[in-house]
């Protein structure tokens, strides 16, 4: 089981990173904030992932772009991989280390564009839709930790969304949330537009069956994406699609079994750990 909780987190080949150094550097998000709380938990950080794409996948336009430019089709773990490497880098990352790759991921981004099926041009760096991901993320993360691991406060979930905004504006996400009480304005106003669709039963079926896990332990993937399902918001999670995906009787206890004793496990050096080091570290003179 140690092992595989691991391999939730564990980096895509050729993307390890030595996040202890350089010494002192600080990261975008607060070393003493919610947010390094939050990504420490390899549970909560799959699941809080999954739930994100789920409602990234509800929005027309970014499924098109998704779907089509991603590589979840090809690889999806790998894909979920390179998004969660993204993701501890803007968390745990040196800064600088951080802005370069946020801008590699920016340059691609430039050259990802297209119509979607009804028709609508779409551009992955418009603003309106990097705030969407964005958005959808710090949601996923922050309530997978509030349902699974500890309760959040009112005032960790308005934290998560703050401590996310230097990376937000950094990828382009211009007005993206910056409290629990926007994201859910903004939740309200994108609702119509919000869509059901092949594709997502399309990344349901392949969440289900990619070799993400060890074959043995695939029970617990499928576990761990219902457990997504089950916390995605209305009306998303009432879609046809997503109806009756969720959490099984029982299964909630499951999860937050995992999840709390993920806590505890003996991970070893995680980024967690190495960017803890490099921040009380002293630079060099």
């Amino acid at each position: 089981m140690l092992d595989t909780i691991k391999n939730l987190i564990r980096p895509p080949d050729g993307m390890a990173f030595d996040f202890s150094q350089p010494a002192g550097e600080p990261a975008l998000a607060p070393a003493d904030g919610v947010s390094w709380q939050l990504f420490a938990n390899p549970v909560s950080v799959f699941v809080g992932g999954v739930a994100a794409v789920l409602l990234e996948l509800s929005e027309p336009s970014v499924r098109s772009g998704v779907w089509d430019h991603g590589g979840f089709k090809k690889d999806p773990g790998l894909r979920l991989r390179r998004t969660g490497f993204a993701a501890m880098m803007t968390v745990y990352g040196p800064r600088s280390a951080s802005e370069k790759l946020i801008a590699q991921v920016v340059r691609v981004h430039a050259k990802v564009e297209g119509v979607t099926p009804a028709g609508v041009a779409y551009r992955a760096n418009d603003p309106r839709l990097l705030v969407w991901v964005h958005a959808t993320a710090a949601f996923g993360f922050s309530e997978a930790y509030h349902r699974f691991v500890r309760p959040l406060s009112k005032r960790e979930k308005d934290a998560v969304f703050a401590e996310a905004e230097p990376a937000a504006v950094l990828y382009g996400a211009t007005g993206a949330p910056l409290s629990w009480a926007a994201w859910e304005a903004l939740l309200a106003a994108t609702a119509p537009s919000l869509e059901g669709s092949g594709i997502l039963a399309d990344f349901l079926r392949i969440m289900a069956h990619a070799p993400i896990l060890p074959k043995p332990m695939r029970w617990l993937q499928r576990l761990l994406v219902r457990a997504a399902v089950e916390m995605t918001p209305e009306p998303v999670r009432s879609l046809p699609q997503l109806r009756g995906r969720g959490l099984r009787p029982g299964e909630a206890a499951l999860v937050k079994t995992l999840a709390r004793g993920a806590a505890l496990l003996p991970l070893g050096d995680t980024p967690s750990r190495q960017a803890a080091r490099r921040v009380a570290a002293v630079p060099p003179s």
